[in-house]
C-alpha cells in the first residue's frame, strides 16, 4: 500500500482546509491566508505574480526572473527542446547545454511560452449558449460558443485565448494570454543530476536534484523586455516560511463523481498503466538496440516511466478502501442536502444518476475509443504529421464554429508550430512506436474488426509500420508546407504512404470520437454543470475548482513530515550529493560536479519540502515568498501526493522543490555560468512587496 494514503481528504463541495487549494487568481483567499500567516497579498501583488509566471504549452510551468526575457522553469520540462537540439556528436541531454553570449541561444523548434494578461468572466453567455439542450446538440453548442469568444478575443497570433471550463461547467472564464514562439534554450544542466536518483528517487525524498533549465523568450528577434519579473531571494527558503507556488496544475478529479472515480479504478487506470508498462518493455529493447538509440528515446523513456509511477499512485489512492469510502460519503451527504429540498431536487437530483448511465455506456466502446482516436500512432511524429494534415484539409474549409477544437482559429498558432517544427524526426523510433500501436489496435478490436483488415491486410503489425515510415516523405518540412498550402486538393491526391495509413482509419476514428463527445462527454459536462450549480446553492461559489491546466496560485509552508513513526526533515544538502552518489547510474553524477567537489559549500540546502498544493503541470512553477521573490523550483512531489488528484491531506501531502541557493551554488561553482548569475544575482533591496501585515 502506498504510505499513508491522503488521511484526510476533503468534504465535497465544503470550504477548503488547512494549505488546500489550487486558486485562481482572481479569487485568491488573501484573507484566509492572512488568518493563517500574518500576510495578505494585495491585488497588485498578485497582479505582479501572475504576469511574472508562465506557462509552457506542453504541459508544464515557468516564470519571468529578469527583465530581458530570461525564463527559469525545469530540466524535464525542457527535455523536448534540448533533445531537439541535440545531435549524436553534441548529446545536450547527457552533456549539458550553456549559451556565454546571446547570440549562442538557440531556438527551440517547437516550444510555446505563455504569459496570462486578462481574465474575464463569460459564464453567463456560455451558459445561454447550450441553455435547454442536451446530448449532440448541447455538445455542438458549447464548442461553437467557445471557438466563437475565443476568436474574438485572440486579434492576432501574439495573443492566446482559452475558454476555461472551472466548478466542471459551473462557471466559465477567457483567458487571454501573450503568446512566445520565439523562446531560446539558454542553459541546461546534464541529465545525470537534473534526474540524479532516476526511477527509483521520483516522488520520494530526500532528493538532491538540480532540475533546471533556463530558456529565454524573443519578440521580432530580441530578447523580449518584461515589466513583471520575479527577483530573487538572498537567503532562499527558510523553515516554516510562508511560501506561494504560482504554476499550472494539469488535471484534478476531486469534484468527480463515484461513478467516474470507480471507472478510473477498475478500468480506465489499470488500462493506461497496462499499456504503459508494454510501452515501457518496448523502449527498453528498442534502448538496447546501441546507443544512438538509446540517446533518441530517452525522452520517451522518461516520459513512460513517469507516468507509470504517477498513475500507480493515483489508482492505489482508489483502491483504499478508507479514501474510496470517504468518497462515496461526501458524495451521499450532498445529495442528500439536495433531495432534501424539492426545488434542488427537482432541478440538481438527477445530474448523478445520468453521469453514471454516460460511463456504464462508456465501458462499452472504450477500446475503440483508445486505440482509434485517443492513443492512436502511439505519438509517433509522422502519424501526427499526416493525421493532422488530413484532418486540416476536412476541417478548415469549415467555418470556426464548426470544426474539431484543435483546428479552430485560436489554437491554429499552437497546432502550425508543431506541424511545422524542424526538429528532427527518428524513422526508427517512429516504426517501433507504429509497430507497437498497430498491435494493441488487433489486440483490442480483434482480426477481423474492419479497420484492422484496412490497416493490416494480411501483413504484420511490424512490416506495415516498417513500410509506411520508410514510403513516407512527411520527414521533409517542404512537404508538409506544400500539403497544407495545398489543402484538400493536395491532401486528396497525396499518396504519401503515412497519410494512407491514417486515411484508412479516419472514418472510424471520427465516428467513435463523435459518439464520445456526443453521448458521454456531452452527458458528463452537462450534469457536472448541474453538481457545480448545486453546490453553489448549498456552499456559495468561494470555493477552488479542480485543475484544469490554467494559472493557479497556492500557499503553504515550508515543512517537513512523517512518514511510518519517522521524522522527514524538509531539507537536503549538496553536501549529500556526493555522499548518494555511487559511480552507477542512475546515482552517477556527472564529471562537472566530481570536479568541483571541494568548491562548494556542502551546507547549501538543495532541495526542500512545502505544504503547497499541487499536481502534475506544477513542474517549473516558482517558489516565491511574501515579498514575491525567488526561493525555489518546483520538480517533485512526493510518493503521499501522488493521491492528491483526489484529494489533499497537508500533514504528508508535500511539493519537493530545489533550493534558489543551490542554483546559485551550482551556476556559480560547478558551471561557472556567470553571465547568467550575473543577470539574476540578488538584488540588495527587495522589490515587488504590496501586501499588508
Amino acid at each position: 500500500m502506498l504510505r499513508t494514503l491522503l488521511l484526510g481528504l476533503i468534504l465535497v463541495g465544503a470550504p477548503a482546509t488547512a494549505d488546500e487549494g489550487m486558486w485562481t487568481f482572481n479569487a485568491f483567499p488573501s484573507r484566509k491566508v492572512k488568518e493563517k500567516y500574518g500576510f495578505e497579498p494585495s491585488p497588485q501583488w498578485l497582479e505582479h505574480v501572475r504576469l511574472s509566471s508562465a506557462r509552457l504549452a506542453g504541459g508544464c510551468s515557468a516564470s519571468f526572473i529578469s527583465e530581458r526575457g530570461l525564463v527559469m522553469t525545469n530540466h524535464h520540462c525542457a527535455r523536448g527542446c534540448i533533445k531537439d537540439l541535440s545531435t549524436p556528436r553534441r548529446d545536450y541531454v547527457q552533456n549539458g547545454f550553456y549559451a556565454r553570449t546571446l547570440d549562442d541561444e538557440p531556438k527551440c523548434p517547437s516550444v510555446e511560452l505563455n504569459q496570462l494578461l486578462e481574465i474575464s468572466d463569460v459564464t453567463a453567455r456560455m451558459h445561454g449558449a447550450t441553455k435547454g439542450l442536451e446530448g449532440a446538440k448541447f455538445h455542438a453548442a458549447r464548442k461553437s460558443e467557445m471557438a466563437r469568444i475565443e476568436k474574438e478575443c485572440a486579434k492576432g497570433d501574439e495573443l492566446r485565448c482559452d475558454v476555461v471550463m472551472l466548478h466542471h461547467g459551473g462557471q466559465f472564464h477567457l483567458y487571454r494570454y501573450r503568446r512566445f514562439q520565439d523562446v531560446r534554450l539558454v542553459f541546461a544542466p546534464e541529465h545525470a543530476i537534473a534526474f540524479f536518483g532516476g526511477d527509483p528517487d521520483n516522488f520520494e525524498f530526500p532528493r538532491y536534484d538540480l532540475d533546471v533549465a533556463f530558456l529565454r523568450v524573443y519578440d521580432e528577434g530580441k530578447p523580449a523586455r518584461m515589466d513583471h519579473f520575479f527577483k530573487w531571494s538572498s537567503s532562499g527558503a527558510r523553515n516554516g516560511e510562508l511560501v506561494f507556488v504560482s504554476g499550472n496544475p494539469g488535471k484534478t478529479s476531486r469534484l468527480e463523481t463515484v461513478a467516474e472515480l470507480a471507472y478510473d479504478r477498475d478500468y480506465g487506470l489499470p488500462e493506461r498503466l497496462a499499456l504503459l508498462a508494454e510501452l515501457r518493455g518496448m523502449v527498453t529493447e528498442f534502448q538496447n538496440r546501441g546507443p544512438e538509440q538509446a540517446r533518441i528515446s530517452n525522452n520517451l523513456r522518461f516520459g513512460v516511466e513517469n507516468s507509470f509511477k504517477a498513475l500507480t499512485g493515483r489508482r492505489l489512492a482508489l483502491v483504499d478502501e478508507g479514501l474510496f469510502g470517504k468518497k462515496v460519503a461526501d458524495e451521499r451527504a450532498l445529495r442528500d442536502k439536495v433531495n432534501a429540498d424539492p426545488a434542488r431536487k427537482q432541478a440538481y437530483g438527477q445530474a448523478w444518476v445520468s453521469a453514471a448511465r454516460a460511463i456504464e455506456q462508456l465501458k462499452g466502446f472504450r477500446h475503440e475509443l483508445a486505440v482509434l482516436e485517443h492513443e492512436a500512432g502511439a505519438k509517433g511524429d509522422l502519424f501526427f504529421f499526416a493525421r493532422t494534415l488530413l484532418r486540416a484539409a476536412e476541417e478548415l474549409p469549415k467555418p470556426n464554429e464548426e470544426r474539431l477544437r484543435e483546428f479552430s482559429d485560436a489554437k491554429l498558432p499552437s497546432l502550425k508550430q508543431r506541424l511545422f517544427s524542424p526538429a528532427p524526426v527518428y524513422p526508427e523510433l517512429d516504426t517501433a512506436l507504429v509497430a507497437f500501436w498497430l498491435v494493441k489496435v488487433r489486440e483490442q478490436l480483434g482480426p477481423d474488426h474492419r479497420v484492422v483488415k484496412a490497416l493490416l491486410g494480411k501483413s504484420s503489425p511490424q512490416s506495415v509500420a516498417r513500410r509506411v515510415v520508410a514510403g513516407s516523405k512527411l520527414w521533409d518540412l517542404k512537404v508538409r508546407k506544400q500539403l497544407w498550402s495545398g489543402g484538400a486538393q493536395a491532401v486528396a491526391a497525396s499518396q504519401d504512404s503515412m497519410i494512407a495509413l491514417v486515411r484508412a482509419l479516419d472514418h472510424d476514428a471520427r465516428a467513435i470520437r463523435k459518439r464520445y463527445e456526443d453521448e458521454i462527454e456531452a452527458v458528463l459536462q452537462k450534469n457536472h454543470e448541474l453538481i457545480a450549480k448545486a453546490r453553489f446553492d448549498l456552499f456559495g461559489t468561494s470555493l477552488y475548482p479542480d485543475a484544469t491546466f490554467s494559472p493557479r496560485l497556492s500557499y503553504g509552508a515550508v515543512a517537513g513530515y512523517v512518514e511510518d513513526g519517522r521524522p522527514v526533515e524538509p531539507f537536503t544538502f549538496m553536501g549529500g550529493t556526493w555522499e548518494r552518489a555511487t559511480g552507477e547510474d542512475p546515482f552517477d553524477l556527472p564529471p562537472s560536479w566530481e570536479r568541483a567537489r571541494t568548491k562548494v559549500n556542502p551546507r547549501t540546502p538543495m532541495n526542500f519540502t512545502s505544504t503547497n498544493d499541487i499536481i502534475g503541470g506544477n513542474s517549473g512553477s516558482p517558489v516565491i515568498n511574501q515579498n514575491a521573490e525567488i526561493v525555489g523550483l518546483v520538480f517533485d512531489g512526493n510518493i503521499q501526493s501522488l493521491g492528491g488528484e483526489y484529494g489533499f491531506d497537508e500533514t504528508v501531502n508535500r511539493t519537493v522543490s530545489v533550493h534558489s541557493q543551490a542554483l546559485l551554488e551550482a551556476l556559480e561553482k560547478i558551471y561557472g555560468a556567470r553571465r547568467l548569475i550575473q543577470e539574476i544575482r540578488p538584488a540588495p533591496k527587495s522589490a515587488g512587496q504590496t501586501g499588508s501585515r
